[in-house]
């Protein structure tokens, strides 16, 4: 019994010192949280003065595929399917970055893979089928095929 009595000041002093670091954090998160995949997604589209359903189809997309991400906030498309996204919008690298950032993804120095997607969208050549062809020599895979 007086182990516990000895760890009840110690828990509720740690406890009291948990409240004071939770305090801050909605501060904290709403001057650090940035616009939602769906927010940048739609304002890239509305930039892009094109249709959502031009966008989802040349992205490679189906219609219930781009329904889902525009009524759901909480979905987060693969990987894949925002550099499609991307490569249908014609960002550059750094929007395209952007982009991947806001779903919680980024194009990797380290991977051949995101490389050969980096090239192409360099040399501002957003044609997914070469890309597919490109991405197929270099790593046997495609961004299509794992939409």
């Amino acid at each position: 019994m007086e182990v516990f009595s000895c760890q009840a000041p110690i828990e509720a002093e740690i406890y009291k010192e948990s409240l004071q670091e939770i305090s801050g954090l909605d501060e904290f998160i709403q001057s650090h949280k940035k616009p939602s995949f769906r927010d940048v997604l739609f304002s890239y589209i509305d930039q892009s003065g094109a249709t959502d359903a031009a966008i989802y189809t040349k992205a490679g997309i189906d219609r219930r595929h781009f329904s889902k991400i525009r009524s759901r906030a909480d979905y987060t498309p693969k990987k894949n399917t925002v550099i499609a996204l991307a490569l249908s919008l014609k960002l550059d690298i750094d929007n395209t970055d952007e982009l991947l950032s806001s779903a919680g993804y980024s194009l990797s120095q380290s991977d051949e893979a995101d490389l050969v997607i980096q090239y192409f969208i360099e040399k501002q050549n957003y044609n997914i089928h070469v890309i597919d062809e490109a991405l197929y020599r270099f790593k046997g895979k495609t961004l299509v095929g794992a939409i």
